[in-house]
This record gives structure tokens, C-alpha cells and sequence, in this order.
């Protein structure tokens, strides 16, 4: 008995000796001091910006100012992590990675969107793009505004049009100077309608693998050419395992830059307009440096490669426009010729 009261003492002693110890009245003096660092970290807002091109590139560069921009702008208070390369969502996988609210910002090619917004098809007809200029009032007024409004409906807040500049066309087969000359090759193009049937005009076998295949599937002898950009065909070194390339400035590829709607919808007004500033600075920013990236990255592959490079004629490109004239009537009865009629008359 004697045992277990002794026991029960020293076990009561130390249990007063703890509460006094660590929950007593000096107790104040001695926490831990608060990080007021920490404290603008967690009202901080992030926003995940998610592309698959790399960073010397057009986009690339473009979403680094970007960032930078806002987080000037809004003092330190809104930042923007940047994902290139695809390192957090594949091309076909990011539109849905979005849309679920999984990342909160990307910047797809406008052909990636075609499954979504079929009117969208009419930017990838070939030759709907006189120059960069006809681009750039297309995409930035009122037209553009438009089409960027559809995305609503699909729980996208679309922000902007983007510039990476005319697709050129790229081979091992043989130069490509006539539509003849590409019958019965295997090329890659993105998943767009207009794309497809553009190629199969041109009697060639399509594949819409993701972005970042391209390369190994060209050096492996599956895919015997593609479209795009110079900057693309420079920065993932298509240029390395083809042989030929033809100056055709044939299409273009522009990004839609966007957010997902609710993630928009709960940021500050003040927040969304200094996101909105950032954003069209970036877009005028890109117009003038993505045609300079694309110039200056055509002379590296000049001067440190043997590709041969071909630049259509003014006759072989009428001859381009004429083939593919076909492709406007039937794009036009299925959806609109006014969106046709619209982008052609602020080409003059």
C-alpha cells in the first residue's frame, strides 16, 4: 500500500512539474517569436502556369515576363510559377487539367481548342493570315475578343492571344516545293480538324502525337516531316534529324493564353486588374520579340546545320493558295463564311 501512495506522489509531482513547466505563466515570455515573413507567405496567392514548349522559345520567354510583370505589379502579393516543357501536364492533357481546376493557368496552341470550340477551325486554314500585322489586329480586337468569350461556357476565363509566329514545313523524303511533293508522307500536326484535312489535300498520313514525341519519333524514321514554328523547330532541334525545309509561312500558330473561370472569379478586382495590365503589356511585348526569336533562330540553323532550306517563290506560293482553296468553301458552309470574310477583309 505504502508502495503504490509513494508511486502516486511521484506521479502527480511530475505531472504539476510539466503543467508549470510548459503551460505556467512565464510560459508568454518565452514562445516562439511570430514570423511576420511567414505570414505574407500564406496570403500570398500562387498561380501555377503550366506550358509544353521550352523556355527559349516565343512562349516561353513570353510567360517568364509575364510573371515577373505581376509580381512587380502587385508587389510581391500574387506569384506566378512557371512549368515548361510539359514537366507538369502533356499537351492533350492540360485543357481538362485545367478546366477541373488542377493548375490554374496555361497557354495552349488555339488548334489544341478546336475539339472544344469547333468555330475555332478557321485559324488553321492555310493562308488565313496574310502577315504579322493582319495577325495581330485578328487576335487583339474584336474578333479575337470573341472568340475568347466562347471560352466561358467551358469554365475558362480566356485573357489573351498570344504570338509565336508562321509555320514552316519540314521533311527527310525530299524538298517540298508543290503540293505534289508531299503525297503519301506521315506528318505530325496537332489535333486540329482544319489540320487534318488540310493534309489530307495534300494526300499525307497525320499524326496528332503529343509535343514532346515529336523528336524521337522524326529520329526514329516514324513520322517523316511536320509543321512549325523556327523557334520550335530550333529549340527541340527538329532541324537535327530532318533534311529539308521549306519557308512556306503557310499557317500560324498562336497560343491562347487562359485561366480556369472560378479561380479567376475569386481574385481580388484589384488583383485581377493588375493581372490583366501584366497580361497585355506581355501580348504587345510578344508581337515584336517572337518575329525576332523566329529570325534569329532561322540563322542559327543556317550556320550550324545542313538542312536545305527552300523559300517559296511568289508563283509556287499562289500555286499553295490556289490547292488549297477548296478547304474555304467547305469551311464555309459549315461554319460561316462571315468569320472567313471577317479575318480576310482586315488583311488590306
Amino acid at each position: 500500500m505504502k508502495t503504490f501512495i509513494s508511486t502516486f506522489i511521484l506521479i502527480f509531482i511530475f505531472f504539476m512539474f510539466v503543467f508549470f513547466i510548459g503551460f505556467g505563466p512565464n510560459n508568454d515570455s518565452k514562445s516562439i517569436p511570430f514570423d511576420h515573413e511567414q505570414e505574407g507567405l500564406n496570403k500570398q496567392i500562387v498561380i501555377n502556369f503550366s506550358h509544353v514548349v521550352a523556355e527559349n522559345t516565343p512562349k516561353g520567354q513570353a510567360a517568364e515576363r509575364f510573371a515577373k510583370l505581376v509580381a512587380e505589379k502587385t508587389n510581391g502579393k500574387v506569384k506566378v510559377e512557371v512549368f515548361p516543357n510539359g514537366v507538369l501536364y502533356a499537351e492533350g492533357e492540360e485543357v481538362n487539367a485545367l478546366i477541373r481546376g488542377e493548375i490554374q493557368m496555361i497557354a495552349p496552341a488555339y488548334s489544341n481548342m478546336t475539339e472544344l470550340l469547333p468555330e475555332w477551325l478557321i485559324l488553321d486554314l492555310p493562308y488565313i493570315f496574310k502577315d504579322d500585322e493582319h495577325v495581330k489586329a485578328v487576335l487583339n480586337g474584336e474578333i479575337g475578343d470573341s472568340l475568347l468569350g466562347e471560352l466561358k461556357k467551358h469554365n475558362i476565363k480566356g485573357i489573351a492571344f498570344w504570338s509565336n509566329g508562321f509555320k514552316q514545313m519540314t521533311s527527310n523524303r525530299g524538298p517540298l516545293r508543290a503540293p505534289a511533293d508531299f503525297l503519301g508522307q506521315r506528318f505530325r500536326i496537332m489535333p486540329s480538324k482544319a489540320l487534318e484535312d488540310q493534309f489530307r489535300e495534300l494526300g499525307v498520313k497525320t499524326n496528332a502525337m503529343p509535343f514532346n514525341q515529336v523528336y524521337r519519333n522524326l529520329e526514329g524514321g516514324y513520322l517523316d516531316g511536320g509543321e512549325n514554328t523556327i523557334s520550335n523547330i530550333y529549340s527541340k532541334r527538329f532541324y537535327k534529324v530532318q533534311k529539308y525545309m521549306t519557308i512556306s509561312n503557310h499557317g500560324y500558330l498562336g497560343y491562347s493564353v487562359m485561366m480556369n473561370q472560378e479561380f479567376w472569379d475569386s481574385l481580388p478586382k484589384d488583383i485581377q486588374k493588375k493581372i490583366s495590365e501584366a497580361m497585355d503589356e506581355t501580348t504587345d511585348w510578344l508581337y515584336t520579340e517572337s518575329q525576332k526569336i523566329n529570325d534569329q533562330q532561322l540563322n542559327l540553323i543556317k550556320t550550324t546545320s545542313d538542312i536545305q532550306i527552300h523559300v517559296l517563290s511568289d508563283k509556287e506560293r499562289e500555286n499553295w493558295i490556289d490547292f488549297f482553296q477548296p478547304l474555304y468553301e467547305e469551311y464555309g458552309e459549315k461554319y460561316g463564311k462571315r468569320w472567313i470574310n471577317e479575318i480576310q477583309k482586315l488583311s488590306n
